[in-house]
């Protein structure tokens, strides 16, 4: 669609540079995004709970030893966010149940949505239903072209690596600017 993307974005040349940017920290600094770019809009992606669950318990498998909050090698603001949304205790005694999960998923949504309560810079949507390009589109003011859907990713165990993605309109999440590697303070 034409726009720089940060899948991740964890220092402020990052933000800064992207226009559009998904994932960690988004998902547990919305507030605090909210009033740092007091212009920007926001899309909250639902999913079915029965798709989630699965999807969630796979991802957070794969990244748990590097969750760790001193030893683990991702980056701090990534570790943060997940700390901040799941009750992950580092080395995992045991997975965390469906319910747990599915707690964290509704009191997750429930937060965001009670945020951004009739305001008109922010966008609910599920990306499997037919239709939500087009209204993902028309949100953003970008184009509306044809009636495609989003493309079919992450099905099953099959998780799409954002680091294998070579595009002009990538931003690295750890894009250094003037100020390094920092991130925002709050």
């Amino acid at each position: 669609m034409g726009l720089l993307v940060a899948h991740t974005a964890f220092t402020k040349k990052a933000f800064e540079v992207a226009d559009a940017i998904s994932d960690a920290p988004c998902f547990s600094d919305y507030m605090h995004l909210d009033k740092l770019f007091p212009n920007s809009k926001f899309v909250y992606l639902s999913r079915d709970l029965n798709k989630w669950v699965p999807s969630i318990s796979m991802l957070l498998e794969k990244m748990m030893p590097h969750l760790e909050l001193k030893t683990g090698r991702f980056s701090p603001v990534l570790k943060r966010s997940f700390h901040d949304v799941f009750p992950i205790s580092v080395p995992l005694r045991q997975p965390l149940t469906q319910s747990v999960l599915v707690d964290c998923y509704l009191q997750h949504q429930q937060g965001v949505l009670s945020y951004f309560k009739d305001r008109d810079d922010f966008l609910s949507i599920d990306v499997s239903e037919p239709g939500s390009l087009r209204e993902l589109k028309a949100f953003l003011g970008l184009p509306i072209e044809g009636d495609a859907d989003f493309p079919k990713l992450n099905v099953g165990r099959n998780v799409a690596n954002w680091r294998e993605y070579k595009h002009p309109n990538k931003v690295n999440s750890n894009l250094a600017g003037v100020e390094h590697r920092k991130y925002f303070d709050y």
